[in-house]
């Protein structure tokens, strides 16, 4: 991996506006700002780590005018590649902008800035019986900017939305370093919805330095259970089942046997070694509506073929469930020192099917693996495990990744359900949009970014990068890149 020095007088005026501490360039340093959570990576001419929009602004204007390509950056929990820098580039981390501006408990809002830690805000705001409702598996280290940026979800997102439809406003900047507001605190402003525009563009349009997020009652009444499957068809089928009974409960989580014996051996949570799958079902309200939909769901469960239904009998039991869902990926680090995750969505009623097919995907090509994911609204997980240092295995690894994402579309589905398509996705745009529909998304990014500096090669195929098919609707053509 080489290594590129920035230009002494680039450094110079970084170093102005950042102070000695706010500008990394060291190669020990650059180390470990090559990469996010995904397979790839480059390395960076520099970090820099701004503590205010001022100084964002400013960064910007410098790497513009130097004609450099610059990469926001979260904390580095992505899983598609989003904050892998440019070779040569900067990395521009916003972890430094860690305030909380202002809690409007009456209006239920608040005013954040992009390094406040997800988990953090609802704590932050639990005094006031109010929480931040997306919890993505790593809100204990996600930050509120990389979750606009990639409109992230989570567990408990399944009734009350992603990332979009809990964000009000955000403050950006562009890549020649102006401020703009989009949106706001108050809700419907008039105009084109440009915020929604910023939201899920990974990045690629403006650099989002506060967002005004918006904030829920933490529920009177939760309920969570754990249901038990010996076959992976019943549960899948259980899932449908519950959703048209017209039951939308607040998480409907899925977990295979490889991933459920990760986790116990790592987080000893009482998962069972002998079943198939297993379904975190919770549902939260008033207390009389919880114990009716708690009881129908777990009727619904025993119906489609569990063997067992765990209802959480305490705070302290709730927890320990939810542990063993949101430390899954950390656990399969037992299993295997390697994954890929992919993030592909189907309609539900095609969960058996195409779980049957990633199972069948990873004999092909000798790899294990392992399913957790949220099965209400069919957004898959598969881990794909394996040992980069095998040689061959990371080929083998993305061609699999390429079978599932096309079984996903073939299906009516789609690319990403939370985790964006970034640089890892990006061949198979074409499997969804044609041509011009591509290209008016390329017509937006050249507005605010005409040189492609910001966060270049990343969300939409550029003509040259990739070969591009059409969209083929029920049976995709393979891109390559």
């Amino acid at each position: 991996m080489s290594e590129t020095r920035l230009p002494a007088a680039v450094r110079d005026e970084l170093l102005v506006v950042l102070g000695p501490s706010g500008l990394l360039d060291a190669p020990e340093a650059l180390f470990s700002y090559r990469h996010d959570a995904s397979v790839d990576e480059a390395l960076p001419a520099a970090v820099c780590l701004p503590e205010t929009t001022e100084a964002v602004a400013r960064v910007l204007n410098i790497a513009a005018a130097a004609g450099l390509q610059v990469t926001p950056r979260g904390a580095g929990t992505g899983l598609s590649g989003g904050a892998v820098p440019q070779p040569g580039g900067l990395v521009l981390s916003l972890a430094r902008m860690t305030t909380i501006r202002e809690v409007d408990v009456a209006n239920r809002r608040a005013l954040v800035e992009p390094g406040v830690v997800n988990l953090q805000l609802s704590e932050h705001v639990a005094p006031h019986g109010l929480r931040f409702v997306p919890d993505p598996s790593s809100q204990k280290s996600c930050t509120i900017g990389g979750n606009v940026a990639e409109n992230s979800g989570g567990p408990h997102c399944l009734r009350d939305g992603v990332t979009t439809n809990h964000v009000g406003g955000v403050e950006i900047v562009t890549i020649d370093g102006e401020v703009f507001e989009l949106g706001g605190p108050c809700a419907d402003p008039p105009g084109f919805d440009l915020r929604a525009a910023v939201i899920g563009s990974e990045g690629t349009l403006a650099v989002v330095t506060a967002a005004w997020v918006r904030l829920e009652p933490v529920p009177e009444t939760v309920s969570t259970a754990l249901a038990l499957f010996e076959r992976m068809d019943d549960a899948a089928a259980t899932v449908s089942t519950i959703i048209g009974r017209g039951i939308i409960p607040a998480a409907l989580e899925m977990m295979d046997q490889t991933v459920m014996g990760a986790v116990e051996a790592y987080a000893h949570v009482g998962f069972p070694d002998d079943v198939e799958a297993a379904l975190i079902v919770e549902v939260d309200g008033l207390q009389e509506e919880v114990a009716e939909l708690s009881a129908t769901v777990e009727a619904i469960c025993r119906e489609g073929g569990a063997r067992e239904v765990r209802r959480a009998a305490t705070a302290e039991d709730r927890a320990t469930i939810w542990r063993g869902r949101k430390e899954a990926f950390g656990a399969i680090g037992r299993v295997s020192p390697h994954f890929y995750v992919q993030d592909g969505v189907i309609p539900r009623t095609h969960l058996a099917e195409v779980l049957r097919l990633i199972g069948e995907i990873g004999k092909k090509h000798r790899l294990l693996i392992a399913n957790v994911f949220h099965a209400g609204d069919g957004n898959l997980h598969p881990l794909i495990l394996f040992d980069r240092r095998e040689a061959g295995a990371l080929e083998r690894v993305k061609e699999a990744g390429r079978e599932i994402l096309e079984a996903c579309v073939a299906r009516g589905g789609t690319l990403t359900g939370e985790h964006g398509i970034g640089m890892e996705k990006i061949a198979f745009m074409g499997l969804l949009f044609d041509e011009p529909s591509l290209e008016l998304m390329r017509t937006l990014k050249r507005a605010l970014d005409p040189e492609e500096r910001l966060n270049p090669r990343k969300a939409i195929p550029w003509p040259g990068l990739c070969k591009e098919g059409g969209r083929v609707g029920r049976d995709p053509a393979v891109l390559e890149s």
